[in-house]
């Protein structure tokens, strides 16, 4: 009798010992969800200086300042003086970390309406893909632009004449920094870039 209990009690205690063993990988799988989490605040609190300002606008409902703020944190980030100077080739090697980082910020702070994620998403519905970024197929473009509110009735808008509130068409901000010299071959540039980074 007392071995048969004996017995009972080995294999209650390993199924107690099973069960432990889950709940401490489960802990252990939350823990590694949470670094993870954290890590990806540290980006932001790291250069908070840099992203402050755009938060703190974007946070207030300006968006139009927001937009230009992103100007300024893009340049921050290559170093150029001015728009202008920003080639093609420095978006080859734009930081990926930081895209994200200026994309949560929006898409934060405007409800899920806008960022580059969102700008993203709306570029490849319209056929847009790696390739036509390659192949700089500008018709993509178009269509995205009808979209997004920067084409009306086939023709280009000027910036200033956006809706800058959270009622413009989704994905319509940030804009000025799309408005580069160097025109669509830019914007392939920077949509392969968003595609390369997994925006």
């Amino acid at each position: 009798m007392s071995n048969e209990v004996h017995e009972s009690e080995i294999i209650t205690g390993s199924a107690g010992l099973e069960v432990q063993l889950q709940q401490f990988n489960q802990l252990l799988s939350s823990l590694t969800e949470r670094v993870a989490r954290s890590e990806e605040n540290l980006i932001l609190v790291a250069d908070v200086y840099k992203y402050k300002k755009l938060r703190d606008l974007l946070a207030a409902g300006d968006l139009r300042e927001a937009d230009w703020e992103t100007i300024w944190v893009i340049l921050a980030i290559t170093g150029q003086p001015d728009v202008e100077s920003i080639t093609p080739e420095d978006m080859k090697r734009f930081p990926c970390d930081e895209l994200r980082v200026i994309d949560s910020v929006w898409t934060i702070y405007s409800k899920g309406r806008f960022g580059f994620s969102v700008q993203m998403q709306i570029y490849q519905s319209v056929g847009g893909s790696l390739g036509t970024t390659i192949s700089q197929d500008n018709s993509v473009i178009e269509q995205f632009g009808d979209r997004v509110g920067w084409r009306v009735d086939g023709k280009w808008q000027k910036c200033d004449d956006l809706d800058y509130t959270l009622a413009a068409p989704i994905g319509c901000h940030p804009s000025q920094w799309w408005n580069s010299p160097f025109g669509s071959k830019m914007t392939n540039y920077f949509f392969n870039r968003l595609l390369m980074c997994g925006l």
